[in-house]
């Protein structure tokens, strides 16, 4: 049996919108991107020009730093465009889709007859590499480096996300096969972290621990700092559970398949539920005819509401991201305002009514309710994150630029996720999660 750690530390903020068990398969879509702009502290150099033909597995650009790690086309076709912004930064590479455009052949075997050298060579030519991402910092791992571990959330507690006990139905062999994959990579081990009536608690070849808890429990940086915290030194790698249905399927088919189930939730979602498209699909095509009112002012989110990015129709669904998210902008005045018995509010603190009545699930919005001030001490922050660290000082020492101060107080240990449900309830409306980001660049640039 597995082990069971319960946290307490936390808030789930409940939501209208979470998508019902429904599948439906999108049209091949027009068009695909990859948007460079998705992987923090990539230099990205490209290997095509617009008017070139690709297939599916082809690569598009590479990282300037680690030219093995390739970024490859999800479908084949013609590419259309490739948009830059200032100072010829380049935003996204466009490719026109056609279905006879065809694959790059790989290699198709068992991962667990391969070498590790054999499984990490497969990765990095497929354009799989850059679904691994490394702890501490949140960024690409380094095919150079060896992880301390692999580990994995098979749950997700962020509002109205999408659940993988139902995405994953049918795919659970080629599941086994990824994790298999995953296994040759490190000489530790491949962690699984699941909730209660998980269907991912009999896959074999790893270490499995159950969590029991609000939002963030279900965030791998909260799992790992519970169960291995991390050290000056250590390395451990993450990966989503979708991408490791990728890794499979490569192994299983010798070609890349990029479909993802995306689950498309809101309160101005007309019926949310969960559809087949593939990676770097365009957001319209998920959206279109879909909302419930398409003249109000709406603000679409890839990526849950805490934190997803803000996104237009004409975007390019997010590189990691199995969601997109509709809610009121919130641009509209409201009588009274705070002043309100709030009903039907949300309050992290219970300031409102509402509170009185827990199972209630709201129609929140994007507007902010107050300005950018001062820190406030309030222990607001140190209530949401469960894990042995100080969510305040750390920012503060982010500010100041010590570095010193930032490795004391925990900087190795946590990404922006970990820390977006304090921007959330943050009383003085600062910005945590790109004060975060800011100091994870300084630690890169300054350590390594």
């Amino acid at each position: 049996m597995s082990e069971i750690i319960k946290l307490r530390k936390g808030l789930n903020i409940k939501l209208k919108g979470s998508a019902e068990k429904m599948l439906e398969v999108l049209p091949f879509p027009a068009t695909v991107a990859l948007k460079p702009t998705d992987f923090p502290g990539l230099t990205p150099k490209l290997k095509v020009k617009a008017d070139a033909v690709v297939k599916a597995g082809d690569a598009l650009f590479y990282d300037k730093y680690h030219p093995e790690i390739l970024f490859t086309a999800p479908l084949g076709g013609k590419v259309i465009s490739v948009n830059r912004g200032e100072r010829r930064k380049v935003l996204e590479v466009v490719i026109g889709a056609d279905e006879s455009a065809g694959f790059i052949e790989f290699t198709k075997a068992d991962p667990t007859t391969l070498s590790e050298d054999e499984i990490k060579e497969q990765l990095l030519k497929s354009g799989l590499w850059p679904f691994l991402k490394r702890r501490p910092y949140g960024v690409i791992a380094s095919p150079n480096e060896k992880p301390n571990s692999i580990c994995i959330s098979t749950f997700d507690t962020a509002p109205m996300a999408p659940d993988y006990n139902f995405v994953i139905e049918g795919q659970m062999d080629t599941f086994q096969t990824g994790i298999n994959a995953l296994a040759k990579l490190t000489d530790g081990k491949v962690n699984l972290g699941i909730n209660n009536d998980s269907k991912f608690s009999h896959v074999k070849n790893v270490e499995i621990t159950q969590f029991d808890g609000p939002h963030p429990a279900g965030n791998v940086g909260i799992q790992i700092a519970n169960t291995s915290p991390l050290n000056k030194g250590d390395i451990v790698w993450t990966i989503n559970v979708q991408d490791v249905l990728f890794i499979g399927r490569l192994f299983e088919t010798g070609k890349v398949d990029f479909s993802r189930i995306v689950a498309l939730t809101g309160s101005e979602v007309e019926t949310p539920k969960y559809y087949k498209t593939v990676l770097g699909a365009p957001v319209a095509s998920l959206i279109d005819g879909k909302l419930k009112q398409a003249d109000y002012n709406q603000r679409i989110i890839s990526g849950n509401v805490l934190t997803g990015t803000k996104v237009k129709e004409q975007c390019y669904l997010s590189y990691y991201d199995s969601q997109v998210s509709v809610i009121p902008e919130g641009d509209d005045y409201e009588l009274m305002g705070w002043a309100t018995l709030g009903i039907n509010k949300f309050s992290a603190t219970k300031t409102f009514i509402s509170s009185l009545f827990p199972k209630k699930e709201y129609e929140l919005n994007a507007n902010l309710h107050g300005g950018d001030r001062a820190f406030v001490v309030s222990g607001q922050y140190e209530k949401l994150v469960p894990m042995d660290i100080l969510p305040v000082h750390l920012l503060k020492a982010i500010l100041v630029n010590d570095i010193d101060k930032m490795e004391q107080l925990g900087i190795y240990e946590v990404v922006e996720e970990d820390f977006a449900l304090c921007e959330y309830a943050c009383t003085s409306k600062i910005e945590v999660q790109k004060i975060l980001r800011q100091g994870i660049n300084t630690m890169i640039k300054e350590l390594g």
